[in-house]
């Protein structure tokens, strides 16, 4: 059972985003919020010790959204959030674009901080986004990578925690 009215929003653009437009907008949503952890994801110029000019996002309109939504739905579950925010851009991306921001309400910054891990972790190995590294030698399509999958995977031994009082400030 999710926390009472978590509010989840997902976007999955090709335009960049404002942290502070979407801080802003988040925060104003509820009172009851103690916390917002934020997450942004920029593209590096350097991947397998190669070059990258551009990183290249695919998705699948609709099903990427759902399982993005599932993920935040799971985190709901996990810890008490008033309100989740993910955008995701998808088309062709350069070195220090942002790609990629999650945000984190909740009453105490604990549940904030580890929701937002949780759901970054599991958007590493869940959605369905397809990336293709240009780099000089021409494009190459991307794998998950090992440490994303452990990183994953270390939340499936870690137990929902009791929030709510000043213990967990």
């Amino acid at each position: 059972m999710s926390f009472p009215d978590t509010a989840i929003c997902i976007n999955v653009q090709p335009t960049d985003f404002d942290l502070g437009v979407e801080m802003a907008a988040l925060r104003h949503t509820d009172r009851g919020i103690g916390a917002v952890a934020a997450f942004v994801g920029l593209v590096r110029d350097l991947n397998l010790a190669d070059d990258v000019t551009a990183l290249e996002l695919e998705h699948y309109p609709g099903m990427t959204e759902r399982a993005l939504h599932a993920i935040c739905d799971e985190a709901a579950t996990r810890w008490p959030l008033h309100a989740i925010h993910v955008t995701h851009r998808v088309g062709k991306l350069h070195p220090g674009d942002q790609i990629v921001l999650v945000l984190t309400a909740s009453a105490h910054r604990h549940a904030a901080y580890e929701s937002n891990a949780f759901i970054m972790d599991y958007l590493k190995t869940r959605a369905p986004f397809w990336k293709k590294e240009w780099t000089p030698d021409g494009p190459r399509w991307i794998d998950a990578r090992e440490s994303d999958l452990s990183a994953a995977t270390r939340w499936h031994d870690i137990v929902a925690h009791t929030y709510g009082n000043s213990e967990h400030d």
